[in-house]
Parts: C-alpha cells; sequence; structure tokens
C-alpha cells in the first residue's frame, strides 16, 4: 500500500489521512480488499476504536464510556453487514435497552442518558465509515430513545442543610472544606477534587477551575482531565467562611508534610489522601453516606450540593445567566431545562410582587 500526501495538506492533516488509510487496509486485508460496506459492524467498530484512541481529541472518560456499549451491540448488531443494517435493527435494539431487566443492578431498563450513549455510538461508527468512503448510509438519523421518567434526588432542605454543616464541625476538615466549598461553588465533584492550591486565591477570596480529577482504570487509577466545557473553566468568588476553613486545611496539610517528610506525596492538590495523593473520586461518597446515616439525616449524594447551590441562587432572585455562569454550563438553555420548575417557581413569585405592588380594583355592575 501506497499513499502519496495532496499538495498543501499540514502535516497534521497528512497524520491523520494516513491513519484513515491504514483503518481502510486493515478493513480490506480482512475482507478480501472491499470498503463496499460488506463488512461486519463489529469488526469496523473495532478500527473505529483503533482511530479515536490514536487522535486522542476524546477525552478518555468519553472513550471508555463508548467501550462500554461494545458488549451489548455486537450482540445485537455485530454480526451484521454494514451496509444491512437499516432503522428498524436500530430502533429495536434501542428498545430493547429501555426494558426491565437490561441493567443488572437495578433491574429496571437502561436510563434515556445510556440509550442516547449507545445511539451514539453507532451513529459514530457509521459516521466514520462514511468519511472512509464506505458505500454506506446512517441509519440512526430517526431513531428515537426511549424517555423514562427522571428519578427526583435527594437534596436537603435549607434547615437540613443548616444541621449538616452544624454537625460537620466535628468532621475532618478535608471532610469540612470539601462540603463548604462544594455548597457555595456549586462545582462539580471532578472540579473540586481536582483543585490546587495554586487556584486558591485568598487574597481576593476566588477560585479558579482549570481541570478536574477523575478516576479511570484505564489510567491507572485517579488522573487529571479537562473540565466538562469550555464554560466550565472559570472563576468564582466565594464568602469568607470557605476561605477560613481551606486557610485551615492548608495549615494542618503543611503539618502533616513535614512530618511524614518523604513519604508525602507532594502533587498541590486542595483534597488528598493522609500522604497526599490526589483523594479518591469515591472518597467523598463514602464519607457522606455514613455521616447522614450515623446523623440521621435524609442520604443525599455529592452532586445535590450542587443543585441546592443553584436552587438557593434561583430562589434568591438571581438571573438565569448567572446562575448558568456559575455553574459551568455550556448554554443558558441546560440550566433552564435543569432548574425550569425552580424557575416557575419564581416567575410565579414575581407576578405576586407585581399584583401587590399595583392591585387592580374591579368594579361589579349588577
Amino acid at each position: 500500500m501506497t499513499y502519496k500526501p495532496a499538495p498543501g495538506m499540514t502535516q497534521k492533516q497528512i497524520e491523520k489521512e494516513l491513519q484513515k488509510q491504514a483503518t481502510l487496509f486493515d478493513v480490506q486485508c480482512q475482507n478480501g480488499f472491499s470498503i463496499s460496506g460488506n463488512v461486519k459492524f463489529e469488526t469496523f467498530a473495532k478500527e473505529y476504536f483503533k482511530q479515536i484512541e490514536t487522535e486522542k481529541q476524546l477525552k478518555p472518560s468519553t472513550v471508555e464510556r463508548l467501550h462500554g456499549c461494545e458488549e451489548r451491540t455486537y450482540q445485537a448488531i455485530g454480526h451484521l453487514p454494514m451496509n444491512k443494517i437499516n432503522k428498524r435493527h436500530i430502533q429495536a435494539f434501542i428498545n430493547n435497552l429501555s426494558e426491565p431487566g437490561i441493567n443488572k443492578a437495578t433491574g429496571a431498563g437502561l436510563s434515556t442518558k445510556s440509550q442516547q450513549m449507545y445511539l451514539s455510538f453507532i451513529s459514530n461508527v457509521f459516521n466514520y465509515a462514511i468519511g472512509c468512503d464506505m458505500d454506506v448510509v446512517n441509519p440512526c438519523g430517526n431513531v428515537k430513545v426511549i424517555k423514562k421518567d427522571k428519578i427526583e434526588r435527594n437534596v436537603f432542605t435549607v434547615e437540613e442543610a443548616q444541621q449538616f454543616f452544624d454537625l460537620l464541625n466535628t468532621a475532618p476538615l478535608k471532610y469540612q472544606a470539601f462540603f463548604t466549598v462544594a455548597l457555595y461553588s456549586g462545582f462539580r465533584k471532578g472540579e473540586i477534587l481536582g483543585l490546587k492550591w495554586s487556584d486558591i486565591d485568598f487574597n481576593n477570596m476566588i477560585i479558579s477551575v482549570n481541570r478536574t480529577s477523575e478516576f479511570l482504570k484505564s489510567q491507572g487509577g485517579m488522573y487529571e482531565s479537562t473540565p466538562k466545557t469550555k464554560k466550565s473553566l472559570r472563576t468564582l468568588k466565594l464568602p469568607q467562611i470557605a476561605f477560613d476553613v481551606l486557610q485551615e486545611l492548608k495549615t494542618e496539610q503543611t503539618k502533616k508534610r513535614l512530618l511524614l517528610g518523604s513519604q508525602w506525596q507532594y502533587t498541590d492538590y486542595v483534597f488528598t489522601t493522609e500522604y497526599g495523593a490526589p483523594m479518591g473520586a469515591d472518597t467523598p461518597r463514602h464519607f457522606l453516606e455514613k455521616f447522614c446515616d450515623r446523623n440521621n439525616l435524609p442520604r443525599v449524594c455529592v452532586h445535590s450540593f450542587r443543585h441546592l447551590n443553584a436552587s438557593l441562587l434561583i430562589a434568591n432572585g438571581v438571573d438565569v445567566k448567572t446562575v448558568s455562569a456559575s455553574l459551568g454550563h455550556s448554554q443558558v438553555s441546560t440550566t433552564l431545562n435543569i432548574y425550569a420548575h425552580a424557575f416557575q417557581e419564581q416567575q410565579a413569585k414575581a407576578s405576586e410582587v407585581i399584583a401587590n405592588a399595583l392591585p387592580i380594583k374591579r368594579h361589579h355592575t349588577a
């Protein structure tokens, strides 16, 4: 196989085209040098994974989620030739994913979000095949995912949150700091775990989100990644109490580092293990569950502090654009969709304000 780059191509374009040609050659070798679309879906999907893992344009967590779609998808359509797969095949597969018992952990069907991930995986493989000049059509265009009722997650009331933080004063400093930052910032869990001391400006009382810290087995454990969206890279001003507890944590961490000497793993992370390594992704959840159970508080998840932050902002009249920027949503519409009920309640209160400010008196005639 020989390949000659077209005149004027950049080095990056040449590398991408070379990878594409290599993929085509692999598929041709496995299928008698035919790219007519007669290749089986599973065969070409594995070539798709080679491509995205070489390009490294997707986040490792996204690639791992796509890999998680392989087993069920291959069982359903992996044996079928690409050019024989149609909308009915895909719709039947998506419908099956929503059936009770598919999710072995819960005994229910897969969520709407999970169904969408499977559909995206199949669509991505077909789009890549089309990009490789394979004679196929993407059958995913009009396939519909089965909408499931959203599970209402527990969120503390203001009174419960107050009780939680009153009791938290007896907990280890790292947890006091973690949940104080979670409440006042509305940051995602991975964003909080990814904070480094260089992101904390004690003088101006601002915190910057520059990365996330996540766990992936394929990455060998905890690793640094980019935030969810470009707008997730943000800087927020937090109240003094957040910086007071962070300063206490920093002092405690410095003492531990001096005490442990070479045993301390210096990473500059704000939230660490007892030996300085990045705090584990499940550590805040494990603490929170035990703490709530021990103190007869309703069980909430770590993400619920983000929802509480947003709800309190909305309830106190903060506009949607500011709430969206604070949460790091890529679009204002995302904030409106997630917190539609809270904004509706505020709109109802606003109309009552007008009615109270300018009551209209009607004169009834007989």
